[in-house]
């Protein structure tokens, strides 16, 4: 039986019963598990619907304030009053009752532009939720994209072992067979026990990273660390990824790009505000009041009044310390650094798009190689082992054959996995990372 067919075998035999037995998790579902579960992504939704909230004409003081007020004023005196012919009036226990209420507005019509520069700061603060939600979803998309292909690997690579297994149990048997018939010394029949017994530890090693591999990868779904389940057996890769097509894609997509421009336009909104202070606030003013007072002694002993009252007043700023020239420079200095920040973030966004494109690249190519390499090592170790079979190789030949195709298994899969997670990070820095 040929090798490939030995592997394919023996990844089926290994985990059908886990599939079985075990939950199969399609990528797709431990995505929406994440988005899901996650407390970052939970936190940040909060934020946003903070920002939402935040964004409205009345918090960027653009309506008038109305207040209902009443007020109530008693008092009980001993009272003594010289009237201007000298008699005199006294009255002891006076009772005296000033009673107002009533409903008065405040707004404030023109405060320098200050209010309008407030409410698009406002929109930018929630463009800026939007954009850290997003970044916080994209990022725990990544991170369960290379968790879960980490465990494809994984996967893949305890196949590889078992396959190593299935060949080294057979070469026992073929050792053992061959020294009951007197063609071979008990030595043969030790080194293959020992090659099985090494291939059985690599196999325990290999699940023990396997079961820790999963371990994270509940966590990040948030969920109980040890749920079990079984991953898909294969990593597929785009190969149609282009420079260009991702350095645009970043530049209208990357929400830390985008989030940085959104803080420039921030602090421009803050400078107006700043600014504003050097023009006159004008602010109206209305009500409608119930007055009433009573007094037990003195010319007039009850009064009452009602009615609508109106006006406006205006301010304007003529010196205050140079405390407005102070903040306007700072919000100038503000701007600048915002604007020296986007710059950096900008170059920071190319150098790591150049960088993960040149790997990607890169081990594209070396997985096209490796996977050549394996075909030659499979079919290396079928010749090797029909050899074997009829005895004419030494088993040293054999197991350097069967180490080389074990190798170049794990160096494939490595590099398929290496070349996954370029693919990632390249749509992640794009923006454009999907399920």
């Amino acid at each position: 039986m040929k090798i490939k067919s030995i592997y394919i075998i023996t990844l089926v035999l290994a985990f059908l019963p886990k599939m079985q037995a075990q939950e199969l998790l399609p990528l797709e579902d431990a995505v929406k598990i994440a988005l899901e579960n996650n407390y970052d992504i939970k936190l940040a939704k909060n934020e946003l619907k903070i920002d939402e909230l935040n964004n409205s004409i009345g918090n960027a003081g653009m309506l008038p304030t109305i207040n209902a007020l009443v007020t109530d004023n008693n008092s009980i005196t001993n009272t003594k009053q010289t009237q201007a012919d000298g008699s005199e009036r006294t009255l002891d226990g006076a009772r005296n009752m000033n009673l107002t209420y009533g409903v008065g507005l405040d707004w404030t019509v023109f405060d320098g532009l200050r209010m309008f520069a407030r409410k698009e700061q406002l929109n930018i603060l929630q463009k800026q939720g939007e954009a850290e939600l997003k970044l916080a979803i994209l990022t725990k998309i990544s991170e369960v994209y290379l968790n879960y292909f980490d465990l494809v690997q994984q996967q893949q690579q305890l196949a590889a072992i078992d396959t190593a297994i299935v060949i080294s149990q057979e070469r026992v048997t073929t050792a053992q067979n061959r020294f009951s018939i007197g063609k071979a010394s008990k030595l043969e029949v030790l080194n293959a026990q020992v090659d099985l017994n090494t291939d059985k530890s690599l196999q325990l090693k290999q699940l023990e990273t396997l079961k820790n591999a999963k371990i994270r990868l509940n966590e990040i779904l948030a969920r109980d660390v040890q749920t079990e389940f079984v991953v898909a057996n294969e990593i597929s890769v785009d190969e149609q990824l282009k420079y260009d097509e991702l350095k645009s894609a970043a530049e209208n997509q990357n929400p830390q790009l985008q989030a940085q421009m959104l803080t420039k336009n921030s602090a421009e909104q803050q400078l107006k505000q700043v600014k504003s202070g050097r023009y006159p606030t004008i602010r109206i003013t209305s009500g409608y009041n119930f007055t009433r007072s009573e007094a037990s002694l003195g010319f007039i002993t009850q009064s009452s009044n009602r009615g609508f009252a109106y006006g406006f007043n205006a301010s304007m700023p003529i010196f205050n310390g140079n405390l407005q020239n102070r903040n306007e420079r700072i919000a100038k200095v503000q701007l600048e650094n915002a604007n020296v920040t986007l710059e950096q973030q900008k170059r920071s966004l190319e150098s790591q798009l150049n960088a993960a494109f040149a790997s990607y690249t890169t081990n594209l190519e070396l997985t096209k190689v490796e996977a050549q390499n394996l075909k030659i090592a499979a079919q290396n170790l079928d010749i090797t082992l029909a050899k074997f079979k009829i005895g004419t190789i030494t088993p040293i030949e054999f197991r350097t054959a069967q180490q080389n195709f074990l190798e170049a298994k794990v160096r494939y899969s490595n590099a398929l996995y290496l070349t996954k997670i370029h693919e990632i990070t390249l749509k992640e820095l794009a923006g454009s990372l999907r399920f």
